[in-house]
């Protein structure tokens, strides 16, 4: 009988259950066993946390939020924090550990699912280790370039629209301004389609450098055809045309985690407006908010058809290779082009020109 071993890596989005559930129906068509890695690796670092799944144990979990596996963005097992004898951290490299595992287990394909970080792991193991992957695209930023979309980002998209519907009364009430932040470290995705079907004044995404001046401009133009009220939607890695990036205190940074954490650029934002467009202003981060909840039916279809697909291509022996969806259909592409670049929002794409058409500031000059 054939065994997989399933890991869901990385920060959590809705779907990650849909894609296990359709990994352990579809394996259990075949005959073949499926076993579920704890957070990450570690399943694999330490055999007591794996999981044997069962059809009947993932049953009824395409709806729910969140990972039955739990996930997570510290554990990569080529560069692990560990704590010593002395009560100190050292990073060192478990990989061996881990193929030592997989194949005393009996694996013979382990299906990776996670963004750019995770599958960059799944990659190193497959050309260094010759462990045989298939990666699953889980990010909801929407920012790898091989597939067309990824699951999690509909839902992520729609959690944030309807945060936007709801501050547009309490802003128009008190004639405010409202900046919204929102994840999108390198890429302005959720920034753009929510400010953008959300009704935004203001969006500022990562791929256009803004000038506050420009913003408060705009501001001011609401003021003299009657709107007294804007809603400004802010990615937290957008930089302003100086090139400063708002980032969280490193010294709360994680042992081992090689970037900085976004966020605050929201409240700068805010506080550049008061004092240029003498308006009130309040601050809203989503955060982990858009992570969370029932995935929409678009994102669970999504992500069935990338479980399934990935066992489709354990059968034919497919490996170092993701799933991706192009032009409507699913097809594996070299986990080394998967992870190559970011997938940024082009410039001179319909949904920017939109933007600008009916009057959305992007903070630029255009």
């Amino acid at each position: 009988m054939k065994r997989i071993v399933i890991s869901t890596g990385g920060g959590d989005a809705p779907g990650l259950n849909a894609v296990i559930h359709a990994v352990v129906k579809s394996a259990d068509s075949r005959d073949w066993e499926v076993y579920g890695s704890r957070s990450g690796y570690l399943g694999l670092l330490d055999p007591d946390e794996l999981i044997r799944l069962t059809p009947e144990k993932v049953e009824d979990i395409t709806p729910t939020g969140g990972t039955i596996l739990g996930s997570t963005n510290k554990g990569n097992p080529f560069a692990m924090p560990v704590e010593n004898l002395a009560g100190e951290i050292q990073i060192r490299d478990l990989s061996e550990r881990v193929m030592k595992n997989f194949n005393r287990m009996g694996f013979f394909c382990h299906i990776a699912v996670g963004g750019d970080g995770s599958l960059e792991i799944a990659h190193r193991f497959a050309t260094e280790k010759g462990m045989p992957v298939i990666g699953v695209p889980k990010t909801i930023d929407n920012d790898l370039e091989a597939t067309e979309l990824t699951f999690g980002f509909d839902t992520a998209v729609s959690t944030a629209t309807e945060a936007l519907d709801k501050l547009h009364s309490t802003a128009k009430s008190h004639d405010r301004v409202m900046v919204v932040e929102v994840m999108g470290r390198e890429s302005g995705w959720i920034a753009l389609n929510s400010g953008v079907s959300g009704g935004a004044d203001v969006i500022l995404i990562p791929e256009i450098p803004f000038d506050t001046q420009v913003i408060c401009r705009k501001l001011t133009d609401n003021e003299l055809h009657g709107k007294h009220y804007a809603i400004v939607v802010v990615a937290e890695g957008a930089k302003s045309r100086n090139g400063l990036t708002v980032i969280q205190d490193n010294d709360k940074c994680a042992v081992g985690r090689q970037e900085v954490l976004l966020g605050g650029i929201g409240e700068w934002v805010s506080r550049q407006i008061k004092e240029c467009a003498g308006k009130d202003t309040r601050t809203m981060v989503l955060g982990h908010l858009q992570r969370g909840g029932s995935p929409t039916t678009f994102d669970r279809m999504l992500a069935l058809r990338f479980g399934a697909a990935a066992v489709r291509m354990a059968e034919a022996g497919q490996f170092d290779q993701m799933v991706a969806l192009s032009s409507g259909s699913m097809k594996a592409v070299p986990l080394a082009e998967a992870i190559k670049q970011r997938k940024k929002v082009p410039l001179d794409s319909d949904k920017i020109l939109t933007a600008r058409e009916i009057g959305i500031c992007l903070g630029d000059e255009y």
